[in-house]
This record gives C-alpha cells, sequence and structure tokens, in this order.
C-alpha cells in the first residue's frame, strides 16, 4: 500500500490531530505500508488571521495531480478539511479514486466561538464534504452516535494510543516551590478549549497550565495566580504530568483528547465534563471523575489512586491503533469510490447551508 496522507495540521502545531497522523505514519512501514505525506512543508503558505502557528497552504487541485504524478499512491486518506484537505478530495473526484477521510475536530464549534456562522451551516459543509468518503473515521462511540444523527455515513472507528514509556509515574517532586495540591491542564490556549472555566474553579494548592495559543495572553490576564509554562513536549512534558496531583479537562468540545491518556499513563487522575471524549475514556472506569460541576469532579479525583489511571492507560496502544486505521482503509478502499455528489466544496469555499 501506498498512502497518501493529507493533512492541514502539521509542525510546528502541537495537537492530537498531528500526533495521530504522524503515529499513523510512523507505523506503516511495520505494517507493509509506504506513507506518502502531503502537508503544509509541501506548499506555500499564509499564517491564519488570529492564529499564526495555523498554516493555510496555498493550494489547488492541479498542483495536487502534479504531484500525484510523481507519488503514485494506490491509497489516500485525508485527516483534515482544510485547504490541503479540499485540493486532495476534488483531485479524489476527479480521478475516481476511493479516499477515507477522518473526523477530528469540531469546526462548527469552534467556527461559532469566533465569527457569527450558525454550527448548522457548517454542519451541512462538513457532511458534503465527507459524504464523498468511502469511510470517514470517528475516534469513539458516542461520537460517531452523534455524527450518524446529524446525517454523517460511512463511518468507521479509529481508537488512539498513548506512548505508557514516556507517559509513566515517576518518583519526583516536579513543583518543589508550589502549594500541593498541583491542579494541571494541557492543551492549546484558545478560546473553544474552555481554559477560563479551570480556571475560574476555588481549588486549594496550585494551577498549572501547560501549552501556548491565541488566548494565552487573556487566560494569564484572567488568573494571575495560575502558573503558565508554555508548551511543553517529550521528557519535559512527561515530567509535568508525572508531578500533578490531578488532571483537569475542561474541553466541551475535544473529540477525544490525547492527553486524557497522556495524564492517565503517567498515573494521574482525571477531571471532566461528562462530554463526548472524557465519557468515552473516563466513563465507568473509576481512573477519573466526571461531573458537570468541574470542582466537584476535581477535589473527587484526588483520591483516586495512580495505579488505578495507568492501569487504564494500558489498555489503550499505538499498536492497536495502527492496525484499525490501516484496516478501515484497506476495508474501504475495496468498497470503490462513493457516487460523485453533485456539488462539492473547492479549496476555497465558505460554509453554506445545504
Amino acid at each position: 500500500m501506498r498512502l497518501l496522507l493529507a493533512t492541514d495540521a502539521w509542525h510546528p502545531q502541537v495537537n492530537g490531530v498531528v500526533r495521530s497522523v504522524e503515529r499513523m505514519a510512523e507505523a506503516g512501514a511495520g505494517l507493509g505500508v509506504e506513507p506518502l505525506m502531503l502537508t503544509p512543508a509541501d506548499f506555500a503558505s499564509l499564517p491564519m488571521p488570529g492564529y499564526s502557528e495555523i498554516r493555510l497552504s496555498l493550494v489547488t487541485r492541479g498542483r495536487v495531480l502534479a504531484r500525484w504524478k510523481r507519488l503514485a499512491p494506490s491509497h489516500v486518506h485525508i485527516a483534515t478539511e482544510g485547504p490541503i484537505g479540499h485540493a486532495v478530495r476534488a483531485a479524489c473526484l476527479s480521478l475516481n479514486q476511493p479516499f477515507t477521510t477522518s473526523y477530528h475536530t469540531r469546526f462548527p464549534e469552534y467556527l461559532a466561538a469566533r465569527a457569527p456562522v450558525p454550527e448548522a451551516w457548517s454542519y451541512a459543509w462538513l457532511r458534503r464534504f465527507h459524504a464523498a468518503a468511502s469511510g470517514t473515521m470517528v475516534s469513539t462511540p458516542s461520537l460517531e452516535r452523534e455524527l450518524s444523527g446529524r446525517g454523517f455515513t460511512h463511518l468507521m472507528r479509529w481508537t488512539r494510543g498513548v506512548d505508557t514509556e514516556l507517559f509513566r509515574p515517576r518518583d519526583i517532586d516536579a513543583f518543589p516551590d508550589l502549594p500541593r495540591p498541583i491542579f494541571l491542564s494541557v492543551g492549546r490556549l484558545a478560546v473553544e478549549k474552555n481554559l477560563a472555566a479551570f480556571l475560574a474553579l476555588d481549588l486549594p494548592g496550585s494551577k498549572v497550565v501547560v501549552g501556548d495559543g491565541p488566548d494565552r495572553a487573556r487566560l494569564q490576564a484572567l488568573a494571575p495566580d495560575a502558573h503558565f509554562l508554555g508548551a511543553l513536549t517529550g521528557e519535559a512534558l512527561a515530567r509535568i504530568y508525572a508531578g500533578a496531583d490531578a488532571f483537569v479537562f475542561p474541553s466541551l468540545t475535544d473529540t477525544f483528547g490525547i492527553v486524557l491518556l497522556e495524564a492517565l499513563a503517567s498515573g494521574l487522575p482525571v477531571a471532566a465534563f461528562p462530554v463526548t471524549g472524557p465519557l468515552d475514556v473516563i466513563g465507568g472506569t473509576d481512573a477519573g471523575v466526571l461531573d458537570a460541576d468541574l470542582r466537584t469532579a476535581a477535589l473527587a479525583a484526588l483520591t483516586i489512586p495512580r495505579e488505578r489511571c495507568r492501569a487504564e492507560a494500558l489498555r489503550y496502544t499505538w499498536a492497536e491503533s495502527a492496525r484499525q486505521f490501516y484496516d478501515n482503509i484497506a476495508t474501504a478502499h475495496a468498497l470503490g469510490p462513493m457516487q460523485r455528489p453533485d456539488r462539492r466544496p473547492s479549496a476555497d469555499a465558505l460554509p453554506r447551508p445545504g
């Protein structure tokens, strides 16, 4: 299999989409797959207004087709619905090439938080985008039910994994100068992540935030007593997880939340709202607390044994995630291309009802 992996999310972004795509590409060789990456690094790009970390590629179907001849992919997976995703989708339709997609991000909710665009318009646009795929991968049962109810079809399950060697319990004190307990949150500092809900909680000890993003200045002004460490990766991030006392995940819009697995693998109990993502990862496990009152959840999480959290994380591996991913691609490809839509979004299409 020569798999063209098309993604608008790529380095230097630090998020679950980048980690997931990167892990699938790394796993390909061991499964007889040659990954062929198509990312913003391959095209001229412009920074997204208000969020310079995200690059918007200047790409067209013609540019993709020119690269197609050289790459000669046998299979195609489109990870995102940005300019690269749209251009590769258009190329696949023109070549009658089957392809799969994945639904990582609640784009309608994110857009509505920034602009007066009705969610129904954005969902109609996304539904049309994914309808042409032979399969659309989703991370959790609750997300599958939700999208099915919104008219999405050909849904396939693809879970995520965690590096349990890097993220593990450690006998360290990562916060020697901060009052205990340490309540930690890790993620992109953007309005849709709902970090303000965490920072507003009346909690003992200290609040620590890892991550960066366009909302950082506002959040720091909102909570001057919180400790913002910026973006961390690798060993530095793993030590922070292992040194905290509870992980608080305030997002209401994430489709999964790989940070939940990183926290659990580090022996860190989770506190979150009972919504898609936390419900699927934490619900019914006794490795965290889900409550509409996030303060109640955060305080209750402090009583959970760390070994219980670690045991739950060991159920998730990147090897199993990769097996699901590539099995889905093979199954969907065997179905052949879906019927060509009467109208398809172009690379510069705007959300509209339909």
